[in-house]
């Protein structure tokens, strides 16, 4: 029995994307001390003691910082993990995640 050629052709598509980026912003308060926000940058954030201490004063005199841009994943596990922190020590402090623009 010959074989027969097949004239169909399977289409691949491959609709593969870049994940969507979330920004993580900290904000100011008037009670969470400067040390635990370094803190938070350096085990939460993995931040350089000296990159903590910048973001810690953008934060003190602008009000808000973006520390990182991660997947959305990431950013929630951060943003849940630094909460925590701030809740056990008794600081209002607050984060935020937004898809990057």
């Amino acid at each position: 029995m010959p074989q027969e050629q097949s004239q169909l052709r399977e289409r691949v598509h491959n609709d593969l994307r870049e994940p969507r980026r979330y920004k993580v912003t900290i904000y100011n308060d008037d009670f969470t001390s400067m040390e635990f926000v370094v803190r938070v940058l350096t085990e939460v954030f993995f931040k350089s003691q000296a990159d903590a201490e910048r973001l810690m004063l953008q934060v003190h005199h602008s009000d808000k910082a973006v520390v990182g841009v991660y997947t959305y994943d990431v950013a929630v596990s951060k943003v849940r993990k630094a909460t925590a922190m701030a809740r056990e020590e008794g600081f209002p402090l607050r984060l935020t995640y937004e898809p990057e623009e």
